[in-house]
């Protein structure tokens, strides 16, 4: 008699120990970021200075711009554990040492303009290397299950960490809040310590091109050679490129009106910071609804068409937002957004870390975070300078258009528009 084994169920994400610790970890990293940006941001106003205040805002997004791609070669070289663990270990160091210097001594913009450009560099090994983690860590199956657990955890700290930041500045002053941040990052350390990482799987195929890439990539002599090989290798693929095209439109149109834009509409129509706080919590809540969803669910069939749908769909709320004549109503509107616009996002991810070749990923990575946290976020003056000149209206319109210009651009390609996520 022949006996045939049983293959054992693929445990779910949501119940693995190894996801569960990756999780853990994330969490407290990202509640750190938003308790430093918020110390950050009162130590750089306690100077006195507004010019200064805004440079120190500013510094950290100059080296996030030019060293982003090079994080995502560096993960690729040595592993994205390694550099998740060394940047969070730099950060716990520069913070908690900003930290002791405050305790001592008042705020100058000079140490502050250091400290952001440094903790900027940090970041841009620490982003990429942290997008690049859960394929090592997971089943592909599971990936798309963790970019929802990813989204909800990013949800909370940003619920949890802005309101905890502003208490422990007023309580003890952007000092004790740099101590806390700093804190929050050496936690993060045994956990990402404790990680059981995957073996890379083989090549998940594409085109020859692309495999030829990948099997170049082994002779490469240097960073400068990665970092081409891995440009070109997103450039031949049916799937990466289209879908970096999307994204780079979508943040383009997304970005600047639900930031900077939501603070100089609130203003012009008379809300407040009140009126501000609901429509931000609108998009959160609705940004959070998309994330557990795909956290639940697992798996979403047709996602490259549903990514695309929900992106082009997310335009008309953009372009709404800046219509409503009431708080009600715009936080409404930006619950919407945050749904559609989360669940795009989120399927965005998990098709990149499903079609990248593992070889590739932090690079691939890299690109990706690239426009999100460093080259979109140069658009605010122009977007700011915008709304002065034409108001609100028609510069959420433009947004809008080119929001839903992404959505369109990813429904023309055929591999992007029939992308399915691994069973």
């Amino acid at each position: 008699m022949t006996v045939t084994a049983v293959e054992a169920p693929e445990r779910p994400a949501h119940r693995d120990p190894n996801v569960l610790r990756w999780l853990g970890a994330y969490s407290a990293s990202m509640v750190g970021d938003s308790i430093y940006f918020m110390a950050l941001a009162w130590a750089a106003a306690r100077t006195g200075s507004a010019s200064g205040t805004g440079l120190v805002l500013a510094a950290g997004s100059i080296p996030r711009a030019l060293l982003m791609l090079g994080g995502g070669v560096l993960a690729d070289r040595i592993g994205p554990r390694r550099v998740v663990i060394g940047s969070d270990a730099a950060r716990a160091l520069l913070v908690l040492g900003l930290a002791a210097t405050l305790f001592l001594t008042a705020p100058t913009v000079g140490v502050l303009v250091a400290v952001a450009l440094l903790f900027g560099a940090v970041d841009a090994l620490f982003l990429p290397a942290v997008g690049a983690l859960p394929p090592r860590i997971s089943t592909p199956g599971q990936l798309g299950r963790i970019q929802g657990l990813r989204g909800l955890a990013a949800r909370g700290a940003s619920i949890v960490g802005a309101p905890l930041g502003g208490f422990v500045v007023a309580t003890g002053g952007p000092a004790l809040a740099f101590a806390a941040a700093g804190v929050l990052f050496a936690l993060s350390l045994p956990l990402l310590l404790s990680l059981r990482i995957r073996p890379l799987p083989e090549p998940a195929g594409g085109t020859a091109e692309a495999q030829g890439a990948s099997a170049d990539s082994g002779r490469t002599p240097n960073a400068w050679q990665d970092l081409v090989d891995g440009l070109r290798y997103i450039r031949r693929h049916p799937l990466l490129g289209p879908l970096m095209l999307v994204i780079a439109l979508s943040e383009l149109g997304f970005v600047g009106p639900l930031n900077l834009g939501m603070i100089l509409l609130s203003d012009q129509r008379g809300w407040g910071a009140a009126g501000m706080g609901w429509i931000v919590a609108g998009f959160a809540s609705g940004a959070a609804g998309s994330a557990l969803l795909l956290a639940v669910r697992g798996r979403v069939p047709r996602a490259g068409l549903v990514m695309c749908l929900t992106a082009l769909v997310g335009a008309t709320g953009i372009a709404a937002l800046a219509q409503v004549p009431s708080v009600a109503l715009a936080a409404a509107a930006a619950a919407f957004v945050g749904l559609v616009g989360g669940l795009a996002a989120a399927l965005c991810g998990a098709l990149v870390q499903t079609t990248a070749d593992p070889a590739y990923l932090g690079r691939v990575t890299s690109v990706s975070t690239f426009f999100t946290y460093a080259l979109i976020p140069l658009s605010y003056p122009v977007t700011g300078a915008a709304i002065a000149l034409w108001g609100t209206g028609p510069v959420y319109a433009v947004s809008a258009a080119v929001c839903a210009t992404g959505g369109a651009a990813g429904l023309a390609f055929t591999a992007l528009r029939r992308a399915e996520l691994p069973r």
